[in-house]
C-alpha cells in the first residue's frame, strides 16, 4: 500500500516518521532485528513503521525506540514530532520510504566525531535565531592544517561565498575533521545556525532533505525554508560518494530555495552543482629524503610526523630514540602523509618499536588494517584508495597506471609524453586527467615549479599493482625509460654554463625516476639504458656518484647487446667512464678507453666531443704520471678551442695549463694564466669555471706564501662551489684555506677548517679510512708550526701515503717530514717523486732543506 499524497497530515506522518527511522537504523549499523532487540518491541512493529503500513505508534514504542537509536536533542524533537503526526503534508516536503537521513559521523582520517549529533558529549550549543540549539561535538586537534583551516574560515566568511564548498580527497585524509573545524569556527558568520549530517548508504533525495531539516529542528523541508528564509546558515553534508546523486538533487533544491544557506560537503568527488567550490584536501607534508632525518627538532617541522609522534604518545610512554627517527621518516613518507594510515600505523606502536614496524610493515602499506574490533568502522588503505580508482572511467583509470612509473614528481610535459602513443593508445589531453585526478585526491600538488604534480605514494604503489595485473608493465617502463633518457639528454648540455645550478636541481629531483629508469632498462632496452648513463656522466661527477656511474657504465658498455649501439653513443659513455675515472686517479685502462672516445669523436667530426676528450684525457694522464703527455694534450686542445672560438674550452683547457706551471714552480705564471680562466669564464657565463680559478688561485697565493690573499680567495671559492656541486673541488678549497691558516699561525680557525674537512670524508675512503691526504697534511702542518716535529712527523707520513701520485701535496708532505725528523735518507725518496712527477721545489722548500742539510755538516 502506498501512501497518500492528497495533503492528509496522517499521510505525512507516516512517510516521515517512516523515512526517519530506517535512516536512524541505518546511521547506526542496526538491522531491523538489532533495534526490535534493542528496544523491546517486536521486529513486526518495526517493519511495518519503516514501511509506513502503521497508523499513529503509541507513544511508549516512539520512546523506547528512540532511546534505542539514542537519539537526543532537536533530533529526538523531531523524530516524536513526526509519530505524533506533526510533520507537514505538502509531497515535496515528504522523502521516499528508502531514504536515509543521518546525524553523525563516521570513522574518518585524524580522530574522526560525530557531525551533528545534538546532545553530544562535551558539545558546545551553537544558538540559532528561533531561539533553539543545535550541538556540535567540540573539534579534535588538527595537525597540520592550518592553512587550509585558516582559509576555507576565510572563505565560509566572506561575502561573495560559493553556495556549495566541498573538501575532497582520499578516505583518511581529514575531510570530516577539517570540515568540523571549520563549520564551528565558521558559526557566528551564520546567525540561522550550523549543523551537518552524515550521508547514508542509499539515501535518495528526500531523505537528504528530512535530514537537514531534522539537524536544524525544522519538522520538514518547508519548514526549514520558513525558518531560514533570509537567514544566513551553515549545513555540513559528510560522505557525499555515499548518495552522490541524491545529494546533488537535494542540494540543488536547499541552495536555490535558500540563497542564504551555505553547504560545507566532504567525500571523495565533488558534488556536480554549479558555483561550486572544489577544495581538494591534501595528505600532511612529510620528511622529504634530504631532509636530517636524526634530529627531532627537524622532524617535527613536518605534519605527517608531528602527528605519528603524537599518536604514539597515546599507545606508549616513552618519546621514540634516536635510533627510531629514520625509521619514523621514512614512515611516514611510505604512508603518504595519510592521517588515517599514519594512525593505523602508530597504534602499533604498541608492541613494536618504529625499526620493527618499518621492517615488518614499511613494504606493505596499502594492507593496512584496523584492528579486529574497528574492522567494521575502517577499512584498510588499499580499500580507500581502490574506492577513488573505481570514481575513475577506463582511460582516467588507464592513464593513472602509466603515471605509476614516475617515482617522484614531474611536469605537465612528462605526462604528456607518458601519456602518447608510442606503442600504446594515446590519452589525450593530461591536463583535465590532472584536474580530475586532484580532485579526487589522487595526485599531489607542490610549489609551482614544472615538477610540481606527484601521485600520493600509496596511489602510485596502488597503480603499480593494477599496471601489472593489467599486463602493462613491460611497455610502461620501456616507455619511462625512454622520456627519461629524453630528459637527461636536453638537460646534459646545461650542465655546463650558467644553467648548472637549475640543471642539476632538475636532476636531483628526478633521482629515483633516473635510477628506476636505468635499473629497468638495462635489463630490457640496453640501448636506452646506456643513452641515458652516458648523458648523466657529468652530473654523477658533481653529484660525488662515481663509483655507482662507473659500475653502470662499465657494465652496458661490456653488455653484448650495446656493441651495435650509435657511435657516437658509445663514445660519450666511453668518455663518461673515463671522466668518472679521473676523480680519483684513474687506471691504466681507463686512459685507453679516454683514448678510443677521443679517436672516435675525432673520426666522426665532433668538435665538442674532441675537446672534451682531451681535456678528460689530460685528467687521467696526470693520474698515471704521463705529466708531458698530459700538458701536450692541454695545449693541443687550447689551441683547436683558439682556432674555432670555443671560449669555454679555451678557458678549461688554460686552467688545465696551470696545474703544470704550478708543478714545475712556475708561481708567476701560473697568477697570469687564471687571470686568462676569470676573464674567459666571465666572457662565456661559466660560474663554475671562474669559481675553481679562484680556488687555484687562493693555492698559488699560499705557495708564494701570501697567506691573507690565500685564506680570501679560498672563502670565496668555498662559498660559489657550494652551490655548484662538485665536493671535491670544493674540499680541496677549503684544505687551502686551512693550510694558510695553519701557515699563519692562526691555529684556531685551523682546526675549525680541520673539524669540518673530517665532516666531509668521501665515502669511497670507506669506514676503515680516519683520515684522507688532505686533513693529515693539514693536521702535520699544524703540528710543526707548534713546534711538535714528533706528531707532525707522523701526520706528514700519513699525508704522502694517502695522497694520489703527481700532486704537489706529496712533495710538501715529504718536506715536512723531512724537517720534523731531520732523516737525510728522506731526501733521495724526495728527489726521486720530484724527477718521477717532474715537481719542481719551491724557493723556500729549497731554503728548509738546505738548511737542513748545513746543520747536519
Amino acid at each position: 500500500m502506498t501512501p497518500d499524497h492528497d495533503g492528509s497530515r496522517s499521510s505525512g506522518s507516516r512517510a516521515g516518521l517512516s523515512a526517519l527511522l530506517r535512516g536512524h537504523r541505518l546511521a547506526a549499523g542496526l538491522t531491523q532485528a538489532e533495534l526490535a532487540a534493542r528496544a523491546g518491541i517486536g521486529v513486526r512493529t518495526v517493519r511495518d513503521l519503516e514501511r509506513g503500513r502503521a497508523s499513529r505508534p503509541q507513544r511508549t514504542t516512539v520512546d523506547l525506540l528512540a532511546d534505542a537509536l539514542d537519539l537526543t536533542g532537536a533530533i529526538r524533537r523531531t523524530f516524536l514530532a513526526a509519530a505524533r503526526g506533526r510533520l507537514p503534508a505538502s509531497p515535496s516536503d515528504e522523502p521516499s520510504a528508502g531514504a536515509v537521513p543521518v546525524a553523525r559521523s563516521g570513522n574518518e582520517g585524524a580522530g574522526a566525531v560525530p557531525v551533528a549529533r545534538s546532545g553530544s558529549e562535551g558539545a558546545e550549543p551553537v544558538t540559532v535565531a528561533s531561539g533553539f540549539s543545535v550541538d556540535l561535538p567540540p573539534p579534535v586537534e588538527l595537525i597540520g592544517r592550518d592553512h587550509d583551516r585558516a582559509e576555507l574560515s576565510r572563505l565560509l566568511a566572506g561575502d561573495r561565498v560559493a553556495p556549495v564548498v566541498s573538501l575532497v580527497g582520499l578516505a583518511g585524509v581529514g575531510k570530516s575533521a577539517l570540515a568540523l573545524a571549520v563549520t564551528r569556527q565558521a558559526a557566528e558568520r551564520y546567525p540561522g545556525g550550523t549543523a551537518g549530517v552524515l550521508v547514508g548508504e542509499g539515501s535518495d533525495a528526500g531523505c537528504v532533505l528530512s535530514a537537514a531539516a531534522a539537524v536544524f529542528g525544522a519538522t520538514g523541508p518547508a519548514e526549514l525554508v520558513t525558518r531560514l528564509h533570509g537567514t544566513p546558515a551553515l549545513l555540513l553534508v559528510d560522505a557525499v560518494e555515499r548518495a552522490p546523486d541524491a545529494v546533488a538533487e537535494a542540494l540543488d533544491q536547499l541552495t536555490r530555495r535558500l540563497p542564504e544557506l551555505r553547504v560545507l560537503a566532504t567525500g571523495r568527488h565533488p558534488v556536480g552543482l554549479p558555483g561550486e567550490r572544489v577544495w581538494p584536501v591534501p595528505p600532511l607534508d612529510a620528511p622529504p629524503d634530504d631532509v636530517c632525518d636524526r634530529d627531532p627538532d627537524v622532524l617535527v617541522r613536518y605534519p605527517a610526523a608531528r602527528l605519528f609522534m603524537a599518536r604514539l604518545a597515546q599507545v606508549r610512554r616513552e618519546p621514540p630514540a634516536p635510533e627510531e627517527l629514520p625509521a619514523l621518516a621514512a614512515l611516514v613518507r611510505r604512508l603518504g602523509g595519510l592521517p588515517l594510515a599514519i594512525e593505523l600505523m602508530a597504534a602499533r606502536g604498541r608492541i613494536l618499536d618504529l625499526n620493527e614496524l618499518l621492517d615488518r610493515y614499511g613494504h606493505r602499506v596499502l594492507d593496512l588494517a584496523p584492528p579486529a574490533h574497528r574492522e567494521a568502522a575502517a577499512v584498510t588503505l588499499r580499500e580507500a584508495v581502490a574506492t577513488s580508482y573505481r570514481l575513475l572511467g577506463p582511460d582516467e583509470q588507464a592513464a593513472l597506471r602509466r603515471l605509476a612509473a614516475f617515482r617522484n614528481r614531474w611536469s605537465v610535459g612528462l605526462a604528456e609524453e607518458m601519456l602518447a602513443g608510442d606503442g600504446a593508445e594515446p590519452l589525450g589531453d593530461p591536463v583535465p586527467l590532472l584536474d580530475r585526478l586532484l580532485e579526487l585526491g589522487l595526485l599531489s600538488v607542490r610549489g609551482t615549479g614544472p615538477l610540481r604534480f606527484r601521485l600520493l605514494d600509496a596511489v602510485q604503489e596502488f597503480a603499480s599493482e593494477r599496471m601489472v595485473a593489467a599486463g602493462e608493465e613491460t611497455c610502461v617502463r620501456r616507455r619511462h625509460a625512454e622520456i627519461v633518457a629524453r630528459l637527461v639528454a636536453r638537460t646534459e648540455p646545461e650542465l655546463t654554463g650558467p644553467n648548472l645550478p637549475g640543471a642539476l636541481h632538475r636532476l636531483d629531483e628526478l633521482t629515483s625516476d633516473i635510477l628506476a629508469a636505468i635499473t629497468h632498462a638495462a635489463g630490457d632496452d640496453p640501448h636506452t639504458a646506456l643513452r641515458l648513463a652516458a648523458g648523466l656522466s657529468r652530473w654523477l661527477r658533481l653529484r660525488g656518484r662515481d663509483g655507482a656511474g662507473r659500475q653502470w657504465l662499465r657494465r652496458l658498455l661490456d653488455d653484448p647487446r650495446t656493441v651495435d649501439a650509435a657511435p657516437a653513443v658509445r663514445a660519450t659513455a666511453q668518455l663518461g667512464l673515463a671522466r668518472l675515472s679521473a676523480v680519483h686517479g684513474g687506471p691504466t685502462a681507463e686512459v685507453a678507453t679516454a683514448r678510443r672516445a677521443l679517436a672516435e669523436f675525432r673520426r666522426l667530426g665532433d668538435l665538442a666531443g674532441e675537446l672534451d676528450a682531451r681535456g678528460v684525457l689530460c685528467a687521467l694522464l696526470i693520474s698515471v704520471g704521463a705529466h708531458e703527455e698530459a700538458r701536450e694534450q692541454a695545449e693541443t686542445g687550447l689551441a683547436a678551442a683558439r682556432r674555432h672560438g670555443r671560449v669555454r674550452d679555451t678557458a678549461v683547457f688554460q686552467r688545465s695549463l696551470t696545474w703544470h706551471d704550478v708543478r714545475s714552480g712556475e708561481l708567476a705564471a701560473a697568477r697570469r694564466r687564471l687571470a686568462s680562466v676569470d676573464r674567459l669564464a666571465s666572457q662565456c657565463g661559466e660560474p663554475r669555471i671562474r669559481a675553481l680559478a679562484r680556488a687555484d688561485l687562493a693555492e698559488v697565493a699560499r705557495l708564494e706564501g701570501w697567506y691573507a690573499d690565500a685564506v680570501e680567495h679560498g672563502r670565496r671559492a668555498v662559498t660559489a662551489l657550494a652551490g655548484l656541486g662538485d665536493s671535491g673541488p670544493r674540499r680541496r678549497a677549503l684544505g687551502t684555506v686551512g693550510l694558510a691558516l695553519a701557515q699563519a699561525g692562526r691555529f684556531g680557525e685551523a682546526a675549525e677548517v680541520l673539524a669540518e674537512l673530517r665532516a666531509t670524508i668521501p665515502a669511497e675512503h670507506g669506514p676503515d679510512r680516519a683520515e684522507d691526504g688532505l686533513c693529515a697534511l693539514l693536521e702535520a702542518t699544524v703540528a710543526l708550526h707548534r713546534g711538535d716535529r714528533e706528531v707532525a712527523a707522523e701526520w706528514f707520513a700519513a699525508a704522502a701515503e694517502a695522497t694520489c701520485r703527481g700532486r704537489r701535496d706529496v712533495v710538501e708532505a715529504l718536506v715536512g717530514m723531512t724537517a720534523s725528523t731531520g732523516d737525510g735518507a728522506l731526501l733521495d725518496r724526495l728527489d726521486r717523486v720530484c724527477r718521477e712527477d717532474g715537481i719542481r721545489l719551491l724557493p723556500q722548500e729549497e731554503a728548509l732543506l738546505y738548511a737542513l742539510t748545513a746543520g747536519r755538516r
